[in-house]
């Protein structure tokens, strides 16, 4: 063993110190409390959506004829096939849902000020790319709903101005649903967002490491310069513990509530009601209560205000008396949210 180290050490000269070096930065004291290190959470859910995926994508075959029939297969025949799929599902929705909590407490806690600008909208290009690989995923099993809630979302691009009418032939591959559309979503799904999930994920933490992670102070501290803990062992063993406990959900929720197969799509038959997937109910909620353009524009805005929202703050903390302006503003966009989901959610489906 001591000749393979030492083969290994002529060839790759990093000692031990380097490595604690690099892995041992100091971390602040408040990311001791869970829910203020939620980045690591969605990253974790990805990691096992990406397990979960190379799996499955030993059976799936993306086409129009044959997608259903291999999800069923992979749901009903295939060994394991209905927990490596329920997990798969289940690590998406709590992706999405760790993302969209994540931003909110970035939010919430003013972390996004100066000089954190530029990685408030990384991480807003994050949200935008897993909640396309949550859509685009969901499109891929080929049933009525996702059928037809994939023809929905392609004529919501078409009213776009200008861009629209490219927009929705990129997305189904033509004018409308065809042959070539489910592969689309598959590379789309497998390959184009997960890479750039993982670019923005890189660039997203080197930030981070170079500008460090904004510390807060809680009223149960005591007075005197700011504490911290090392980053190896005390909070990759947290976050070991907290991806085992995560697991553990994660089957526990494969295993009670599986995926199962709804009606295979049928072009022929329009749905009484189409529903999209829970992250995208207060987008099709809203463009129900305006008319096409005014929801997809009015959209847009609120999109485009959330990538600038670190300047539009900063000017109202220089220009107003409402420093903190933006905390009701949240309060009032997550009421909105919530209120608008869940009366989407109950709609009869």
């Amino acid at each position: 063993m001591s000749a393979i180290a030492h083969w290994f050490r002529e060839r790759l000269p990093i000692s031990q110190k380097q490595i604690f070096d690099v892995l041992d930065e100091p971390v602040p004291n408040h990311l001791r409390r869970w829910w203020f290190c939620l980045g690591g959470t969605p990253a974790y859910l990805f990691v096992v959506q990406i397990f979960t995926g190379i799996l499955l994508a030993f059976y799936y075959q993306p086409g129009a004829t044959t997608a259903y029939d291999s999800v069923n297969y992979i749901t009903n025949e295939a060994a394991y096939g209905w927990y490596f799929r329920s997990v798969h599902k289940w690590a998406a929705t709590g992706m999405i849902a760790a993302v969209v909590l994540h931003q909110m407490r970035v939010y919430f806690t003013g972390a996004y000020r100066k000089p954190r600008e530029i990685n408030w909208m990384i991480g807003m290009c994050l949200l935008m790319a897993t909640l396309l690989t949550g859509f685009t995923g969901y499109s891929l099993v080929f049933e009525q709903l996702s059928y037809w809630g994939a023809t929905v979302a392609a004529n919501i691009c078409d009213t776009v101005p200008v861009v629209g009418h490219f927009a929705k032939q990129m997305l189904l591959a033509g004018e409308t649903y065809n042959n070539q559309t489910l592969p689309r979503f598959y590379i789309l799904h497998a390959a184009v967002l997960p890479a750039t999930i993982i670019l923005l994920l890189i660039v997203h933490v080197a930030i981070l490491r170079v500008q460090g992670v904004t510390e807060f102070r809680f009223e149960d501290e005591p007075p005197g310069p700011a504490r911290h803990f090392p980053f190896f062992p005390d909070h990759m063993c947290t976050e070991l513990i907290i991806g085992l406990l995560l697991m553990i959900l994660l089957s526990a929720l494969a295993t009670i509530l599986p995926a199962t197969m709804g009606p295979r799509a049928d072009p022929l038959i329009t749905p009484e009601v189409i529903k999209p997937e829970w992250f995208f109910y207060v987008t099709f909620r809203w463009l129900k209560l305006f008319s096409g353009t005014v929801a997809v524009l009015s959209t847009g805005l609120i999109i485009f205000v959330m990538f600038v929202w670190p300047f539009i703050d900063a000017a109202i903390r220089k220009h107003t008396r409402f420093a903190e302006a933006s905390v009701w503003i949240g309060i009032l966009g997550a009421s909105l949210i919530i209120g608008l989901t869940v009366w989407e959610a109950a709609v009869e489906h």
